[in-house]
């Protein structure tokens, strides 16, 4: 016989080999290897419902996640908000006070100039007044050096206190 085809014995003994293993293997191993698929199987499914249950609760954290930051974001945008309309307020009211203050500063300094132009010329009537008197002083002295000219002058003012009396 050749390779290819076995001997009628030998195919025999190998057919009641392979039954035995196989009863064997039925009896003995193939409920242990069904016991062990079993328990990978439901190892895998709940490992399956735990990665699905892990991920839901990702998903709920990444939704509580996304509110707290909208959250943080509209309360960021409120102090920005807020900031600014105080810091306006603040300049605002810096501005009318350096108004204020400038607006009593000039005042003042107009006051002071005011007063100090009113004695300036004050004095100046003073000493125009004293110096009319020591002109018109000279004047009459050198007019009424005789007594003719003191009579002409009485006479003329007299007139001119009371000019009915021509």
């Amino acid at each position: 016989m050749g390779l290819l085809q076995p001997e009628p014995g030998l195919l025999i003994w190998m057919t009641l080999a392979f039954a035995v293993v196989f009863i064997l293997l039925a009896r003995f191993g193939f409920p242990v290897i069904r016991k062990s698929v079993e328990r990978r199987r439901e190892y895998i499914d709940s490992s399956l419902a735990a990665a699905g249950e892990a991920q839901k609760k990702l998903d709920d954290l990444q939704q509580e996640m996304e509110a707290v930051r909208m959250d943080a974001e509209r309360q960021k945008s409120e102090i920005l908000r807020s900031a600014v309309q105080t810091r306006e307020q603040l300049i605002a009211e810096a501005r009318k006070k350096a108004g204020e203050e400038g607006e009593k500063i000039i005042a003042a300094a107009k006051a002071s100039a005011r007063l100090e132009s009113d004695a300036i010329i004050r004095d100046a009537r003073h000493q125009v007044a004293l110096l009319s008197i020591a002109v018109s002083e000279r004047l009459l002295r050198e007019k009424l050096s005789d007594t003719r000219s003191q009579t002409a002058l009485a006479e003329r003012l007299l007139e001119e206190i009371d000019p009915e009396k021509k």
